[in-house]
């Protein structure tokens, strides 16, 4: 049920979100940062797992909008481009809530993470297809390449949110698309 009230709802969920994280959340407490209260909540999302589902939704919504911005033909270019958005600190909160839902659908397969971390694989997966040059994108090569660029800039991106090196990790990912 789209509503004003529902979609202000969700916005000010997601910004409570970005910064408590989604494991530990308690419908009252977010009820009470966000103004309303957790009836509301029940009602206008069903239940705190379809809250939930919401927001991961949301977050990927972010995802998306960025990757769609990547150039086409380029996959080096695009994972350069992509890097350089997700090691900005600016976006830390977003990887972090990224981060945490990956992980929690892997080791929780039912529920509101269920299919979080094959989804969001997709969607990167989908949206790198779209940098490749257009003659490897249904070949096998193309298909090794952008899992490869998906696996550095997850991989890198982990270790980046662990230890806040962005020097080197961004070393790392550059030395690795050098090499491509």
């Amino acid at each position: 049920m789209a509503s004003p009230r529902r979609t202000d709802l969700l916005e000010a969920a997601y910004r409570y979100a970005l910064t408590h994280g989604l494991g530990d959340m308690s419908l009252r407490p977010l009820a009470a940062a966000i103004g309303s209260s957790p009836r509301v909540l029940l009602y206008l999302f069903g239940s705190k797992d379809g809250l939930i589902r919401e927001l991961l939704a949301r977050a990927r919504a972010d995802e998306v909008a960025l990757l769609r911005e990547t150039p086409a033909g380029d996959l080096a270019e695009a994972t350069l481009r992509i890097w350089a958005w997700l090691s900005d600190p600016e976006h830390r909160a977003l990887l972090t809530l990224w981060t945490e839902a990956y992980a929690r659908s892997l080791v929780e397969p039912d529920g509101p993470w269920s299919s979080f971390a094959a989804a969001t694989v997709g969607d990167w997966l989908n949206l790198l297809a779209a940098a490749q040059p257009e003659s490897t994108r249904d070949t096998a090569a193309g298909a090794a390449q952008r899992t490869a660029a998906l696996a550095l800039l997850r991989g890198a991106l982990l270790d980046l949110l662990a230890t806040e090196d962005r020097a080197r990790t961004t070393a790392a990912v550059r030395f690795a698309v050098s090499r491509w």
